[in-house]
């Protein structure tokens, strides 16, 4: 006899404000239990020490992740000047320190240097799988991690306020796989002062900004009064949300239902000969699947148990 599953068939998004000092993991377990969800995972995973958007999706919506996390993101962050940390950060040792203090003048000299695609190197405390293994395990017990630069897009790069000499906050909008740590990194040795990450917000992820974000207290509270609270399911974005920039087809029951069935449908008329790769296929209003457009026919890639 098959096990029941636990939890109540939640789909769509979250838009998280994660606060401090929470790892992504842990948010996604707490939203998973506010909602009583069976199935919940996160578009990006966002440092402890950073706060802001964390988009987590639920049931279905998990099968939409890689779109959220091939969005583009804007992060304000603040650089510590004078030292270097082992994890390019406030919650690592310094490895190097320097009385120097750059101008806003300055570092706006060298930040053409960032501007575009750029090669950059990981922090040494970062996810990455090195050999089968996390890269901050290796370091984390005393061996040099050895990783290898990698090419991230900057579309946007500006100072937003300069508090004191030892302050410096930015806002990056910037691609897939960027680290903010190693931007702070880089910008310190540039300036010859070193600087670390002292404080980092993301503010939009893919189709996401802070006029979406729900505080995990607010999102309590909502669940407390009713899991039919009006405002609780608002705050529930769509499956398709992240979905926006692929072509959408909507088909009848008939190949809804062929599609459902991992088989393939042909397109006749006006809309086969416009469509090509992944598109987003909808039945009735309701999501159907990611399918693949080849020769005439739609085969279906990812598809939605819903409705």
């Amino acid at each position: 006899m098959a096990r029941k599953r636990k939890g109540y068939p939640v789909h769509g998004w979250v838009v998280l404000d994660k606060p401090v000092g929470m790892t992504s993991t842990r948010a996604v377990a707490r939203i998973r239990r506010v909602l009583n969800a069976r199935k919940a995972g996160h578009g990006g995973t966002l440092d402890p020490l950073a706060s802001g958007i964390l988009p987590i999706a639920l049931g279905e919506a998990t099968k939409t992740s890689a779109y959220i996390m091939e969005g583009a993101k804007t992060y304000r962050f603040t650089v510590a000047w004078g030292a270097q940390t082992d994890t390019d950060d406030t919650e690592g040792e310094s490895i190097q320190t320097s009385d120097l203090r750059p101008t806003p003048e300055a570092i706006e000299v060298i930040l053409g240097d960032f501007a575009g695609l750029i090669s950059q190197m990981p922090p040494q405390y970062s996810a990455l799988k090195v050999d089968g293994e996390r890269a901050y395990d290796i370091a984390r017990s005393g061996e040099q991690v050895n990783l290898q630069p990698r090419d991230v897009q900057i579309d946007r790069l500006e100072i937003v306020d300069h508090p004191d000499s030892t302050h410096t906050t930015f806002e990056v909008d910037c691609g897939k796989g960027t680290y903010v740590r190693s931007l702070a990194r880089d910008f310190g040795q540039k300036l010859g002062c070193f600087g670390h990450i002292s404080a980092l917000r993301r503010t939009r992820v893919g189709p996401f900004c802070e006029d979406d974000i729900i505080s995990l207290e607010k999102l309590e509270e909502l669940s407390h009064i009713g899991a039919r609270c009006q405002e609780l399911a608002q705050v529930i974005r769509s499956v398709e949300t992240v979905l926006d920039d692929i072509p959408a087809l909507a088909v009848n029951t008939s190949d809804a239902a062929r599609l459902k069935n991992g088989q393939a449908v042909i397109l006749r008329g006006r809309d086969a000969p416009i469509l090509s790769g992944t598109v987003f296929v909808a039945s009735n209003g309701t999501p159907v699947a990611l399918a693949e457009f080849r020769q005439g026919m739609l085969h279906p890639k990812r598809v939605f148990n819903l409705g």
